[in-house]
């Protein structure tokens, strides 16, 4: 499976770096992105693609959920760095469709160890959106629930980040701006949620 990757690689080196080798060279001694980008691990959803971002634009810190865990020394660590040391301008958090991590919420398992722990981060969000709607019956209904509780995940998360006193401070002196954005897998488009 891993030759699949080397093969790719070797088209990468022929197809784009040959081509912008000067524009690699510049990158290859330091970084200067714009955006902390925090997304999903979802396999399906690569940030750099679906924004049409190049190498180098986006700090990219991806999770199970896109979650803010507050006092999560990765993320702690990632987010620290961004703002104080790359000085990005916006921070993003980035939902999607069909994310697995919040359709777990309804199914949280003893069985899992760490799951269940991480889950907790997102389980208010499944908690406010159960409170305003009905139940769902058909299949249409249950699919639109999810979709409520991703966009829902999103605002949360943005709650948890804006907890963080570097971002406490970044906002107040206007440093760093907050997105929330929302992909769909169906039809490949990322729009702005808050």
């Amino acid at each position: 499976m891993i030759e699949k990757y080397i093969k790719g690689n070797r088209r990468f080196l022929e197809e784009d770096y040959s081509k912008n080798e000067e524009f690699y060279q510049s990158i290859a001694h330091g970084q200067s992105p714009g955006v902390l980008w925090i997304g999903c691990s979802d396999s399906r959803i690569n940030p750099e693609r679906i924004a049409g971002a190049g190498a180098g634009e986006l700090f990219v810190h991806r999770n199970i959920g896109n979650i803010v865990a507050v006092g999560d020394l990765n993320f702690a660590t990632v987010l620290e760095y961004a703002v104080k040391h790359l000085k990005i301008g916006d921070i993003v958090v980035c939902g999607h469709s069909d994310c697995g991590a919040i359709k777990a919420l309804d199914h949280i398992s003893g069985e899992d160890t760490y799951i269940p722990e991480w889950l907790g981060n997102a389980m208010e969000a499944k908690t406010r959106v159960d409170a305003r709607i009905d139940e769902p019956t058909t299949d249409a209904e249950k699919k639109e629930r999810l979709r409520q509780i991703e966009l829902e995940n999103i605002r949360l998360q943005i709650e948890h980040l804006r907890d963080c006193p570097i971002v406490i401070q970044a906002e107040k002196n206007g440093s760093v701006t907050i997105h929330g954005l929302y992909f769909d897998l169906e039809t490949g488009n990322l729009k702005k949620i808050c």
